[in-house]
């Protein structure tokens, strides 16, 4: 280019100016002058390279992923629906004082915004927190609902095991005073329908109680100031083994060692309605009152899921602390035991899918009058179970369609794009979902072609034949039959045809 070439030569005289050691005015009228020409030329600053990567731990999704989780999502919804929840939403961030102090250790992950406009916000680091606040604001004392929205957390991400710094989360939460154990059993149900439907494999639900763990704490003589962060190390021992859990206790947080292998001789149980039996009559957790008080809530909820006929999947676990500070009852967790699949070597290990509990004391925090609202609710880990679906999709090299499309209105002669555009209206005014080519004369070859590629299932065909007998020639992709459909006929023809399973 004639300009390029132009600010090459100034620059040329530039340089011989300054290997001349000439006069500086000169050099730097010289300098002005090229300066000029490479802003009029777009210059350096125009040409600047970004560096095309998502933040740590986000990811971008193609629609292949998106099909796979629009199905997750549908089933997880239609699920919370089945079961009488009515849905909300809420801000993407809230006032920092709103989130401080409801997560425990988990605090240190809460992403905080830049003061903007006087107000000091964090993102939202789950829906629960917001969902008690929405409650006190509104001074709402009886809901059953969900929110699937996105979160933040500021954690380490391991994308490969569905961790990330920003994710989806569905919630689904009951709110008001009940019976006990009645809408906590539900809960449980509603995760083992999910689980049930998504076809994710074996998995199990472990079930524990707050007031159990507390009182076991107490029994085995922890120092009340010690009950959360002794509480959050017990909360490890799904991934690390009981030894190194004990020397954390022990040597990070100062609790003795007789208390810690006290700890050890509970937190190392699991079982049915057999244990909580046994454990109503241990010499000392029954001395304890808010143990005894969470083994008759824990008794209670087994029978229910025993009349729900789901007591094969969920084992009451001593272990399962769930370190969240706003739990006061119930406290659940769901786990894949395994991954059976073929087509990978290792299993994929995704850690737990599902969680919740009950959380009585959360709204009131907020609360002008401290007014408490009992609330029980369940979380579904979308992410981790999209990991799981994705690999098992990658691997079976199963064809995901990334669209709806029913038909495609074709041609096979040219000069037809009017009758095409006018068929493709009468159908989208029907609610049909239709697609058309976007060139005037394309070869039938191809419009075939792109049904085949995205899994349109008919061809919708005008012809100049067609258009005299009133007729639309109507093509079957897969069997390749044809069948002409009066004009007027054809939405209900296309609507039977892409009905059936």
């Amino acid at each position: 280019m004639a300009e390029e070439a132009a600010v090459r030569a100034q620059a040329e005289v530039v340089r011989r100016l300054k290997h001349d050691k000439a006069d500086p005015d000169e050099i730097a009228k010289e300098v002005a002058k090229l300066l000029e020409m490479k802003a009029q030329l777009g210059g350096d600053e125009g040409k600047h390279k970004f560096v095309l990567k998502t933040p740590k731990g986000t990811r971008d999704y193609s629609p292949k992923q998106m099909a796979i989780r629009e199905r997750v999502f549908n089933a997880i919804i239609s699920c919370f629906k089945r079961h009488g929840a009515e849905v909300i939403d809420t801000p993407v961030f809230e006032l920092k004082e709103t989130l401080t102090g409801k997560y425990g250790e988990d605090s240190k992950l809460i992403y905080d915004l830049k003061d903007q406009g006087g107000e000091l916000l964090s993102l939202r680091y789950d829906l629960t927190v917001p969902f008690a606040r929405y409650l006190a604001m509104n001074k709402i004392t009886n809901i059953k609902r969900y929110h699937i929205a996105k979160v933040y957390r500021r954690d380490n991400p391991a994308m490969t095991r569905g961790r990330y710094r920003e994710f989806y989360q569905c919630d689904f939460d009951i709110a008001g005073q009940f019976d006990p154990m009645i809408p906590d059993a539900e809960c449980l149900k509603i995760v083992h329908e999910i689980l049930t439907d998504l076809q994710l494999g074996d998995f199990l639900i472990k079930v524990n109680d707050r007031r159990i763990l507390d009182g076991m704490f107490a029994v085995c003589g922890v120092p009340d100031s010690k009950f959360r962060t002794i509480c959050s190390s017990v909360d490890k021992l799904d991934k690390v083994p009981w030894e190194e859990v004990r020397s954390e206790m022990v040597g990070e947080k100062g609790l003795s060692p007789e208390a810690a292998d006290h700890i050890g001789e509970y937190v190392q149980l699991h079982g049915g309605l057999e244990l909580i039996e046994r454990l109503l009559q241990d010499p000392k957790l029954s001395q304890n009152k808010l143990a005894k008080e969470g083994l008759g809530d824990m008794k209670l909820l087994f029978e229910y899921l025993t009349l729900f006929g789901i007591t094969g999947e969920i084992s009451f676990d001593l272990s399962l602390a769930r370190g969240l500070d706003y739990y006061t009852g119930v406290i659940f967790e769901a786990v894949l035991l395994q991954q059976e699949n073929d087509h990978v070597e290792e299993p994929v290990s995704v850690g737990s899918v599902a969680g919740g509990g009950r959380y009585d004391g959360l709204v009131g925090m907020f609360d002008p009058k401290g007014r408490k609202v009992p609330c029980v609710g369940v979380s579904i880990g979308i992410e981790r179970i999209f990991s799981i679906l994705e690999q098992r999709v990658e691997a079976s090299e199963e064809k995901i369609r990334t669209t709806e499309t029913q038909v495609l209105v074709a041609s096979a002669q040219k000069k037809l794009l009017e009758e095409r555009l006018k068929l493709i209206a009468e159908l989208w005014d029907a609610g049909i979902k239709a697609e058309v080519l976007y060139k005037k004369n394309p070869k039938l070859l191809n419009q075939l072609q792109y049904c085949e590629d995205t899994g349109i299932p008919l061809v919708a065909i005008v012809g100049e034949q067609e258009l005299k007998d009133g007729v639309v020639k109507l093509r079957v992709v897969a069997t390749r039959e044809e069948v002409n459909v009066r004009r007027e006929s054809l939405v209900e023809e296309i609507r039977i045809r892409t009905s059936r399973p």
